[in-house]
């Protein structure tokens, strides 16, 4: 089975190929940092913007790098949530169509489960059952992971997420690095 997948839950855009025999075929990856540092943080509306522009022009190098004809995929999936709603919406609302223009299965995928399950993909995947720690820009989570479907929050932040204290991190090193200049 080959499928597209898209991603647009915060401030990247990325798509991918991947084959279940022969695995990743091709990404394309496009990073809005730079675009939201000056704001100190990602703006919604911007990246929702960024989005628009970059994901058909992505999918399309997606495909030639993986010398993917777009009627060769079995299926689009996409990004259902948890994230900036209006740069999901962006993501879903091109898988869909893509998908029904295609007549492909669409296939909405958990993003925290995406982080939970990326290790399966590895030449060295875990086995059922496991404890995972995922720490991303919005998330930071200690899950037991006993099989597919099967999760359990075990701990997770209070406040904020582990990688928005790096971000906060990344702001002051910045300072700094202007005061010295």
């Amino acid at each position: 089975m080959r499928v597209l997948g898209i991603e647009t839950s915060c401030d990247e855009t990325g798509v991918a190929v991947y084959d279940t025999d022969a695995g990743l075929l091709g990404h394309q990856l496009y990073s809005q940092v730079v675009r939201h540092a000056k704001h100190g943080g990602v703006v919604p509306e911007l990246a929702s913007r960024d989005h628009l522009a970059k994901l058909a022009p992505l999918v399309s190098a997606c495909l030639q790098e993986a010398e993917t004809d777009i009627d060769d995929l079995d299926a689009i999936a996409y990004t259902a949530g948890p994230g900036l709603i209006g740069a999901l919406l962006v993501g879903a609302s091109f898988a869909s169509g893509l998908a029904q223009t295609l007549g492909k299965p669409l296939v909405p995928v958990h993003h925290m489960e995406a982080h939970l399950l990326a290790p399966m993909l590895g030449d060295e995947a875990p086995e059922f059952p496991f404890v995972a720690l995922l720490v991303s820009g919005g998330h930071s989570m200690l899950v037991d992971v006993r099989g597919l479907g099967e999760y359990e929050v075990i701990g997770n932040t209070l406040d904020d997420a582990a990688g928005e204290a790096f971000r906060l991190l990344g702001v002051a090193f910045q300072i700094v690095d202007d005061l010295l200049d």
